[in-house]
């Protein structure tokens, strides 16, 4: 008779990458408080004007796959709707920010209140109805 622990070694390994990976489907591009809700930005540190009511950062990277899609897309809500600004940030050039708001993939999309407050971020591409929902949340503040 054989030993059967590799077949259960491999079988917990498979049950673990399994729940892994539904948790990040799941959470993925999910427009979402977070522990972002206490971070307040300045238009100095993101190096452009804040929106007259809201404002979408976008943290990108050249190796980004999803990013330009992204940008597209906030790009298209920004100028959609009044009072909104995207700033595009590269991650890799501006590491002091990726620090201080915790950046640990791209994209990563905040929402900022007109005060430059985020009021809800994202990691990876958020949909359409996530950031006009969180756009229209920040213009409320």
């Amino acid at each position: 008779m054989t030993d059967p622990t590799g077949l259960i070694a491999a079988v917990a390994v498979l049950a673990a990458a399994t729940v892994f990976g539904l948790v990040r489907a799941r959470r993925d591009g999910r427009l979402h408080r977070g522990r972002s809700a206490a971070i307040q930005l300045s238009s100095q540190e993101l190096g452009a004007p804040l929106g007259d009511r809201a404002t979408l950062v976008q943290f990108s990277t050249a190796l980004c796959a999803v990013c330009p899609s992204t940008r597209r897309l906030l790009a298209d809500v920004a100028a959609g709707t009044p009072g909104v600004r995207l700033v595009d940030i590269d991650a890799e050039v501006r590491l002091d920010l990726v620090r201080r708001v915790e950046v640990m993939r791209t994209p990563t999309v905040l929402v900022l209140d007109r005060a430059g407050r985020v009021v809800r971020r994202a990691s990876g591409p958020p949909t359409r109805a996530d950031v006009t929902a969180a756009v229209e949340l920040a213009a409320a503040d």
